[in-house]
């Protein structure tokens, strides 16, 4: 088994913001061998097919402390580098993009996406599908729904996304291939106004080296704390504004 990483791997926008972390350096080490531990089960952490990693497990399967993987899993969860399933499989929500060939990466990734939801409904026993989801639900439907929902969805968002690009000039400049990218994967998982409020607060602030990895932890930030509304980040920017004055 093997790991194929991109020449611009750790400039992205997860691991400047993982590795500007106190101990980040730390934690991307681990984050790099829990990769290569998946590789086995094609992207799922498990020592086997019924048992999954413990902390203890994991600590000394990459010698580090117990303490820092307890952290770094969190902070894993956090960025949506991992999901954590109610039976323990750790899934490694990035891994589909450093194996295969381009042309079957969309295909690959909403199998693995599909495996995914599958487990946690219980629908995946040892690594394997049970037949009950046949019966109800065939798997060429699912897919094609799948990806007449994602077809559907790209068109919306097509629509607006030339508005984020002109607003993220105006703040920070031209954009980038890569940082078109990276809007394109937040606007993806954020609302255009909660996306746009996130700019307007990294351009206020000073001394921002990377403005596409802060804007990316303000939204994480939010996330994290169930916020949706800008009328609710607005309220969270005031509480924390009011603790540092």
């Amino acid at each position: 088994y093997y790991l194929k990483l991109k020449e611009n791997f750790f400039d992205s926008d997860e691991m400047i913001v993982l590795e500007s972390m106190p101990d980040g350096y730390k934690y991307s080490n681990i984050l790099l061998k829990l990769y290569l531990r998946s590789l086995k089960y094609e992207g799922r952490l498990m020592f086997n097919n019924r048992i999954p990693f413990n902390s203890q497990m994991l600590a000394q399967v990459t010698r580090h402390s117990v303490g820092d993987i307890e952290k770094a899993v969190q902070v894993f969860k956090d960025l949506s580098l991992i999901e954590v399933l109610d039976n323990g499989a750790i899934y490694m929500l990035d891994i589909q993009n450093f194996i295969g060939k381009s042309s079957t990466e969309g295909d690959r990734k909403r199998k693995y996406r599909q495996k995914i939801e599958q487990e946690k409904q219980g629908k995946i026993e040892c690594g394997q599908t049970s037949g009950q989801m046949t019966d109800k639900h065939p798997p060429e439907l699912e897919l094609e729904k799948e990806q007449e929902l994602e077809r559907e969805l790209e068109k919306e968002q097509e629509l607006d996304f030339g508005q984020i690009v002109v607003y993220y000039e105006r703040f920070f400049g031209e954009v980038s291939k890569e940082n078109r990218k990276r809007l394109k994967q937040l606007a993806n998982r954020n609302t255009i106004s909660l996306l746009f409020e996130a700019m307007r607060i990294a351009n206020k602030r000073e001394n921002v080296e990377v403005p596409i990895a802060y804007i990316w932890q303000i939204l994480t930030k939010w996330q994290n704390k169930g916020i949706k509304t800008l009328q609710e980040a607005k309220k969270e920017q005031e509480e924390f504004n009011e603790d540092f004055s």
